[in-house]
């Protein structure tokens, strides 16, 4: 073996070296960026659903607090948690002239504020959208990755709800992270990944079934009132 023959070896080794350490730098690089990356995403599906559950509670406080007697005609089984609004699919909408069809769906966007714009007798049963051009509220687009948020006013008290079916990591970090930020009995997280899991002990006017977390994915909930045992239980709460 000559002198170049040597050297071009030589050569070789050290390309294939500098090849090897490049790859390893690279991988290096990239896992940090991922691991970067997922928390941020994490950290933005938090604060976004959190600023949502806050727009909807504080709407729904706006609505109790300026008009407390509500609509005086609604009866128990519309109304079991006085002056909240009742909810959106409530066949008690098709029946009063004064307001207008009842919704297609139980989201927290066809929400009905009872008593708005307020009055006596038929005026009172006005129930005006709280989330719409007149209010000056809008709802947000769910969050990512998430259903819109739906409502309950029922037995139990009144929550509302999202879900989502997706299984990347940011997701389930994040919704431990957001279940974190509240009290045990204030939001709970529920995982149906196996199956549904029932989330209300009664069906509310509209529904044909009790709330459910539908199967296959987990579900995000928030209460704003809580009057009974909590389904599916919870420990230490009501």
């Amino acid at each position: 073996m000559n002198m170049r023959e040597l050297q071009s070896g030589s050569a070789l080794i050290y390309i294939l070296i500098a090849i090897a350490l490049l790859a390893l730098l690279t991988s290096t690089l990239i896992e940090p960026a991922s691991q970067q990356s997922q928390t941020q995403n994490a950290t933005n599906l938090v604060s976004e659903m959190q600023g949502q559950v806050s727009l909807i509670a504080s709407a729904l406080d706006e609505c109790i607090l300026t008009y407390p007697d509500q609509d005086s005609e609604l009866t128990t089984t519309q109304q079991k948690n006085a002056p909240y609004p009742i909810n959106p699919k409530d066949p008690y909408f098709t029946s009063q002239s004064a307001v207008p069809a009842v919704a297609t769906v139980q989201d927290v966007s066809g929400i009905r504020c009872p008593g708005n714009p307020g009055g006596t007798g038929a005026t009172n049963q006005n129930h005006a959208l709280i989330f719409g051009g007149t209010s000056n509220k809008f709802m947000p687009p769910p969050p990512n990755q998430f259903t819109a948020w739906q409502y309950y006013n029922g037995a139990d008290g009144v929550f509302i709800f999202t879900r989502t079916d997706k299984t990347d990591a940011y997701i389930t970090s994040a919704l431990a992270k957001l279940d974190a930020k509240y009290s045990a009995c204030q939001a709970d997280v529920i995982d149906a990944s196996s199956s549904a899991v029932t989330i209300s002990s009664d069906t509310v006017p509209g529904d044909s079934a009790a709330k459910t977390c539908a199967s296959g994915g987990k579900c995000f909930r928030y209460w704003i009132v809580q009057k009974a045992t909590m389904t599916p239980a919870v420990a230490g709460c009501p």
